[in-house]
């Protein structure tokens, strides 16, 4: 155990020379501010829930709403560093919801999709 750091350094990626084709250094940096704030928010979020449903706390709706809108708000940012917009995301997920689910939810149709379906939908 006293060689986990060492060990885990040795098979870490540091090489991140590949990046540099992607997109530039600015947008990879607000892609990870975007990726972090909505982690946060939605660790908000769910503490919030697990406070409701195991110690009895009190639902706040206002807060959930706040929460959602600042999830919301980091996303845009990363619709944005991407060139989409919100419609055009929300319409795709409607459309592979309505392949996975023609008529409702199933959980055998959850567990046995058709992922190279719904990836043509995403790609459109």
């Amino acid at each position: 155990m006293k060689d986990y750091i060492k060990d885990v350094k040795r098979t870490e990626n540091t090489d991140f020379s590949n990046m540099k084709d992607r997109l530039d250094s600015y947008d990879l940096l607000r892609l990870l501010h975007s990726s972090i704030g909505v982690s946060t928010e939605a660790g908000e979020f769910l503490d919030m829930i697990k406070k409701h449903l195991f110690y009895g706390s009190e639902l706040d709706l206002v807060n959930i709403e706040e929460e959602i809108g600042d999830i919301l708000y980091y996303c845009a940012i990363s619709l944005d560093v991407v060139g989409v917009d919100f419609k055009d995301v929300m319409e795709k997920n409607i459309a592979k919801l309505e392949a996975r689910y023609p008529e409702k939810f199933t959980s055998e149709k959850a567990i046995n999709r058709d992922l190279d379906k719904e990836r043509k939908i995403l790609e459109k």
